[in-house]
């Protein structure tokens, strides 16, 4: 099959979040099987394209009242070719959708329109007939639309598939702003009524899509309720025999303890001594007292309200502080985010001295602490797929999560499945039921080494491989290309 995957980031060029992660890992695991997989993407001012050729084809494309030069570069990584889209409103610019994650470009609207357009210009240009248009998040939400409702003959073969990597985010714009993207309206493209009325790119890509997929099947059904569906639950119930969810995978190469580049003693399921020697390192190298007899808890996250930090924090003493109370037990907690939370998870750490708060990004931090901690809590609102719970299942570190989207999908509880669970799921999203989480899984850590290295063993062989998920993936794209 011939697969353009279309994105507004990719590893290892551009990245904001898990989009850029699912989309570079995908492509390679699709290539590995055989497939020809091209990748579209902007040219940022901040990618490196020093290394990259020519590719001889320029045009312009139509925005309304004026004609957009475009031309374009590619490289190949992985067996995949990635194509970059060169043009001001990307080059000319250091930032993805903004020039910080607070503060999105004005002219986003147009900026992703073109990509859109400039996307099925290439692939006609380079004749390259594609069977598959993969479009991912809402910054290619119009492609489906333009496939679906364009008169060009050389696309008449070609399905769409629209992947939802967070529902919360859809690219809402005024209604006059479409003007300027000369595309034909439709209703379907506007979300909200009256004068709410709003131009509304994933809404576009979710009607016209001939195939919807969401990160992970949990995620798949929760997005259908009122809760979770962000006002779009309707058209995807309306669309759920076109929708499934597929859980992502993580990269075996760059998360695996046996070959760490960032851990000093590597450890395997059968050999777990490296795993008892990191976990003096991180405790000496975060403050707290060397003792493989004290279990050791870990959040590696975004400080934000979507990870459960107001619940953690909440009251007096709040759930972290009666854990910490109240039990035998250490935690670290590493991330940046809502200045709030920062600042009272830094009092906290004032007082506790079984607690280590940093307050900083950094891949070798995260790395270490996924060897070297016992268990990862990841008390989240809502978690479309979620990667640290399979990067500590790589590591044999029990997750102790909220039973939401990728979360339910990738952990087993040990209560339920004490012979095969890989972890703790709690449902009430209350500090309570974060703290009482917790101490459940002190209960399994009591039950003693030998437990505990069982559960570590199974946890080390979950299988979170990419080419798990490319297969299913493929089978999709095989049931769109025969209509099914």
């Amino acid at each position: 099959m011939n697969i353009c995957m279309v994105s507004s980031e990719s590893v290892p060029f551009s990245k904001s979040g898990g989009l850029a992660d699912v989309v570079g890992a995908l492509s390679a695991a699709l290539a590995s099987l055989g497939e020809d997989v091209r990748v579209v993407l902007p040219l940022y001012g901040s990618v490196d394209a020093s290394t990259f050729e020519d590719v001889p084809i320029a045009g312009s494309i139509s925005l309304l009242g004026c004609e957009e030069q475009v031309g374009f570069c590619q490289t190949i990584l992985n067996g995949v070719t990635y194509y970059f889209l060169r043009h001001p409103y990307f080059t000319g610019r250091k930032g993805i959708y903004g020039d910080t994650s607070f503060t999105p470009y004005a002219d986003n609207l147009r900026r992703y329109t073109l990509l859109n357009k400039a996307a099925l210009f290439l692939c006609k240009e380079l004749a390259w007939k594609v069977d598959i248009m993969h479009c991912h998040d809402w910054t290619c939400g119009f492609l489906p639309y333009l496939l679906k409702t364009g008169k060009d003959q050389f696309y008449r073969g070609t399905k769409s598939m629209m992947t939802i990597h967070n529902l919360a985010y859809q690219g809402e714009f005024s209604r006059l702003e479409l003007l300027g993207c000369d595309i034909a309206p439709d209703k379907a493209m506007f979300s909200g009524h009256a004068t709410n009325k709003r131009t509304n790119m994933l809404k576009t890509g979710l009607v016209f899509a001939d195939k919807l997929t969401t990160v992970s099947p949990t995620y798949a059904k929760e997005i259908q309720s009122k809760e979770y569906g962000c006002n779009l639950e309707a058209l995807l119930a309306e669309r759920s025999q076109d929708l499934t969810g597929i859980i992502n995978g993580i990269d075996y190469e760059e998360w695996n303890p046996q070959t760490d580049r960032f851990i000093n003693h590597h450890f395997s399921a059968s050999h777990q001594e490296g795993k008892a020697l990191t976990k003096a390192q991180v405790q000496a190298e975060f403050g707290l007292e060397v003792n493989d007899g004290v279990p050791l808890f870990c959040i590696i996250s975004r400080l934000a309200e979507q990870k459960g930090f107001v619940e953690l924090l909440e009251g007096s003493p709040c759930a972290l502080e009666q854990m910490l109370q109240a039990h035998t037990m250490q935690m670290i907690i590493v991330g940046t985010g809502d200045h709030t939370l920062e600042k009272k998870l830094v009092e906290i750490g004032q007082r506790y001295s079984n607690l280590s708060v940093n307050i900083l990004f950094s891949n070798r931090a995260a790395h270490l602490l996924e060897a070297g901690s016992d268990f990862f809590l990841m008390p989240s609102r809502y978690e479309p797929c979620g990667l640290n719970q399979l990067y500590s299942l790589r590591y044999g570190t029990l997750p102790v999560a909220r039973r939401t989207g990728g979360l339910a999908d990738s952990i087993l509880d040990l209560d339920e499945n004490p012979e095969t669970g890989t972890g703790i799921l709690f449902d009430s999203m209350t500090g309570r039921g974060i703290l009482e989480a917790v101490e459940r899984a002190l209960q399994w850590w009591n039950k003693g080494k030998k437990t505990m290295q069982a559960v570590r063993i199974r946890c080390m062989h979950w299988d979170s491989t990419w080419e798990r998920s490319a297969r299913l993936y493929r089978s999709l794209y095989e049931s769109s290309i025969r209509g099914n």
